[in-house]
C-alpha cells in the first residue's frame, strides 16, 4: 500500500548549499560551517518544519584530480557521524542519515558506530552505503588507484552482511542486568557471527547491544545495474535519478522486479529521488536566482568535473568541441550514474563547455523552481502518481532555500494532505512504514525447535 504521505530528506553535500560554486554567494554562509550551531539551527528548522531525515552525504577525500578542484572546490566537510552525533542531543524526531563508505572502513567499527547513533538518538539513525568511486578517496588508503566496480560492489554485498550480522549478534532481550545472578547478559541471546569470507574476517560479537530498530535504515545511492541490485537485496530507502513521471514509474518496475527476486514487498523499499528546489516570489524571479548561481562557477571547474566524471582529462580538448569518446561502462571503475549521465548529454551534440556548465550547476539532479504552490504542484503530481516515495532535497543555498522551503513549501503540502503536520510516534523505521528485521539468531533458534 503507498504512503498516504511523502517522505521528505533535507540533503546536503557542500556545507554552503548542493550548488558547487554557493559558497561564493554573497549570502552563502562562511567559517561557521565547521561548528556545530550552523547545523543545528538548520535542524531546528528541519524538525520544526517535521521532515522525516537529514541526509549528510560525504566523500573521503578532496576532488583534486586537476588543480582548480583544490583551489576552487576543495569543499571540506565535517565528518558526518560525528556532526549527527552532536545533532541527535540538540533534536528529537528526525531522522539521521549518515553516508560512509563500505570500501575504506572495516564491518565492525561501523557496525558499532551506527549501533551507538541509534541507541542515542532513539531509533533515528541511517547508513547510506557508499562504495566510493574516486580515485583521490583509494589514494588516502593504502591504494594507488580505485577498487575495480565489481569488487567494490562484491565487497560492499559482504561488507552489508557482516555488518547486519553484528547488529543481530545480541539478541533483543540479552541485555539481564541481573544484580542478585551476576549476569549482565543471558549467554545464548549473545552470538559470534563468524563470518569468513572472500574480503572480511570477523569473529564478533559487537560490544553494543541491539540498535532500537533491529538494524538502523540502510540507504543506497548508486543507480548503475549493480548499484540496483545492491539496493533490493539489502536497502530500505534508494536515493535515485528521476527526471519525469514517466522515468520514475519504469524505474519502479525495474526496482520491484529486483525485489521480487530477493522475495521482498514493493512496500519495504522507499524511492526518493534527488531536486534541487528553488523557491521564490515569482517564477521569474526564481529563474533570476537560478542564473545567477551559474554565474558563480569558473569554467575550468566545469570541465574538471566532467574530466572526473567521464573518466578522460579533457583540458587538452578544444572547449567547444565535442566530447573525445567515452569510456565502457562495462569497464569503467569510476561512478557509473555520472558517466551514463555524461554520455546521455554527449548524445545530444553538446560541446564539452556546454555539458561542463550543465553539469556542474545542476550534476545528476532536476531542478524545480517556482513559487511555493508551483514547487509543490510538481512535488505532488510525482508523489500521486506512484513514481515517487518522496524527495532528498538539495538545497541550492544554504541555509537561505532550506528555511525558505520548510517555511513555504512544506505548508502548503501539508494544506493539500500529502505531508504530516505532526511527527508519528515510534522509531524512523516505523515513521517510513518499514517494518523491524527479525534478529536471524532467534529465528534460526526458532527455526530450529520448531523442526525438532
Amino acid at each position: 500500500m503507498r504512503r498516504r504521505h511523502m517522505i521528505l530528506s533535507a540533503f546536503f553535500f557542500n556545507p554552503q548549499g548542493d550548488h558547487r560554486m554557493s559558497w561564493r554567494h554573497p549570502r552563502a554562509p562562511g567559517r561557521e560551517v565547521f561548528g556545530l550551531d550552523y547545523y543545528r539551527k538548520l535542524a531546528e528548522a528541519a524538525e520544526r518544519a517535521k521532515l522525516d531525515t537529514l541526509f549528510i552525504a560525504d566523500h573521503v577525500a578532496i576532488w583534486d584530480s586537476v588543480e582548480s578542484g583544490v583551489a576552487h572546490y576543495a569543499n571540506a566537510r565535517l565528518e558526518p557521524l560525528t556532526l549527527l552525533s552532536a545533532l541527535s542531543a540538540v533534536t528529537s524526531h528526525i531522522g539521521l542519515i549518515a553516508t560512509a563508505s563500505s570500501s575504506y572502513s572495516e564491518p565492525y567499527n561501523l557496525a558499532r558506530t551506527f549501533a551507538s547513533l541509534d541507541h542515542l538518538s532513539g531509533g533515528r539513525a541511517a547508513w547510506n552505503v557508499v562504495t566510493s568511486a574516486m580515485d583521490e578517496e583509494a589514494l588516502n588508503f593504502g591504494r594507488d588507484g580505485n577498487i575495480e566496480h565489481a569488487h567494490r560492489y562484491d565487497r560492499a554485498a559482504e561488507y552489508l552482511d557482516a555488518v547486519t550480522a553484528l547488529w543481530d549478534s545480541w539478541e533483543d532481550e540479552a541485555v539481564l542486568l541481573d544484580r542478585e545472578s551476576g549476569y549482565f547478559a543471558d549467554p545464548g541471546k549473545v552470538h559470534r557471527i563468524d563470518h569468513a569470507g572472500p574480503h572480511f574476517k570477523v569473529r564478533g560479537p559487537l560490544n553494543v547491544p541491539r540498535p532500537p530498530q533491529g538494524h538502523p535504515l540502510i540507504v543506497q545511492a548508486g543507480s548503475s545495474e549493480a548499484g540496483k541490485d545492491l539496493a533490493a537485496a539489502y536497502a530500505d530507502v534508494h536515493f535515485a535519478i528521476i527526471r519525469s513521471i514517466d522515468e520514475g514509474l519504469r524505474y519502479r518496475a525495474d526496482i520491484n522486479a529486483r525485489l521480487a527476486k530477493h522475495g521482498r514487498a514493493p512496500e519495504s523499499f522507499k524511492i526518493l529521488p534527488g531536486i534541487l528546489p528553488i523557491v521564490a516570489g515569482s517564477a521569474d524571479e526564481a529563474k533570476e536566482r537560478q542564473e545567477f548561481l551559474e554565474t558563480l562557477l569558473p569554467e575550468r571547474v566545469g570541465i574538471d568535473l566532467l574530466s572526473s566524471w567521464a573518466g578522460i582529462d579533457l583540458s587538452a580538448y578544444p572547449p567547444d568541441g565535442p566530447l573525445p569518446e567515452l569510456p565502457d561502462e562495462s569497464t569503467f571503475n569510476g561512478g557509473r550514474t555520472s558517466l551514463n549521465r555524461v554520455r546521455g548529454l554527449a548524445n545530444q551534440n553538446l560541446s564539452i563547455r556546454q555539458i561542463a556548465r550543465k553539469l556542474a550547476n545542476s550534476g545528476s539532479m532536476p531542478t524545480v523552481a517556482g513559487t511555493a504552490k508551483e514547487v509543490a504542484d510538481q512535488l505532488e503530481a510525482w508523489f500521486v502518481a506512484g513514481a515517487v516515495d518522496g524527495y532528498n532535497l538539495m538545497f541550492p543555498l544554504l541555509p537561505e532555500d532550506w528555511v525558505n522551503f520548510t517555511e513555504t513549501v512544506v505548508p502548503e503540502l501539508q494544506r493539500r494532505g500529502v505531508f504530516r503536520q505532526e511527527y508519528e510516534p515510534g522509531t524512523l523505521r516505523d515513521r517510513l512504514g518499514l517494518s523491524r528485521p527479525p534478529n536471524r539468531f532467534a529465528v534460526a533458534r526458532d527455526t530450529h525447535r520448531a523442526a525438532s
